[in-house]
């Protein structure tokens, strides 16, 4: 009884929302994210503030990179399937970039994808196998790390979007879309779901068939990209009232 209660919770062949595989990792990133930018606002200084979002920045990438190793080590890689190109995968992969060298333009851009795409990830995991698989780790190291590297940007650092930065996001997410689109013409794939909607759940069900979902989203990314930008336009004009008060 004990081991078929095992199975059921932690040999699932697909992660199913809301069931402890979704909910765990979550809890204990949050956790580790709100600790983490405690201590370096208390205890660190400036440098060592660096060094550690560099750290973790490179903590991602790596496990991404060993990650695909292994994949291909089981001889079973397929590289209209299997490549880094997904847009968390490939911001993990980039990552490191902007963790050394934190230049406000790298920041603008990776705000708006880590936040949107990655958001829309951790609510409906596409997770084919799940715990204690190779695949599990690095879905939720990757989604749950790129947020955590964004957050202690935003407050450790004190790093700000501009209403500029939406639309500058939003013309880099049209390249990487081209860029996707040639991807995937020439591996006959399915990077960044241009092709068809993920097996597992998501918000595109509710947009329709191909190609009709790709248009939708086109819509809705730069309202979607406003609505991230409205917190930081509200304290910024909070802030700004409080100046002139006092």
């Amino acid at each position: 009884m004990n081991s078929s209660f095992f199975s059921a919770i932690f040999l699932s062949k697909r992660v199913s929302i809301g069931s402890i595989e979704h909910i765990f990792p979550i809890v204990v990133s949050i956790l580790f994210c709100v600790l983490l930018i405690k201590y370096s606002k208390l205890k660190l200084r400036r440098k060592q503030q660096y060094k550690a979002l560099h750290i973790l920045g490179c903590s991602i990438s790596f496990f991404v990179i060993i990650f695909h190793l292994y994949k291909m080590s089981l001889g079973n890689y397929n590289i209209a399937t299997d490549l880094p190109l997904y847009l968390c995968s490939f911001m993990a992969l980039l990552i490191p970039v902007f963790t050394y060298y934190r230049k406000f333009w790298m920041f603008e851009v990776l705000l708006f994808w880590i936040i949107a795409g990655t958001t829309q990830g951790v609510l409906t995991p596409d997770i084919p196998e799940g715990f204690p698989s190779f695949d599990y780790f690095r879905y939720w190291v990757v989604h749950l790390g790129l947020l955590t590297v964004i957050f202690y940007a935003t407050i450790v650092f004190k790093m700000k979007p501009t209403f500029k930065s939406v639309f500058k996001s939003f013309f880099a997410l049209q390249l990487y879309v081209i860029f996707m689109v040639i991807i995937n013409y020439a591996l006959n794939a399915n990077y960044f779901y241009l092709n068809k909607k993920p097996q597992s759940a998501s918000i595109l069900d509710y947009f329709g068939e191909w190609p009709l979902y790709i248009i939708v989203v086109q819509i809705i990314i730069i309202p979607y990209f406003l609505l991230i930008y409205l917190p930081f336009y509200l304290a910024k004009r909070k802030s700004k009232t409080s100046i002139i008060k006092y």
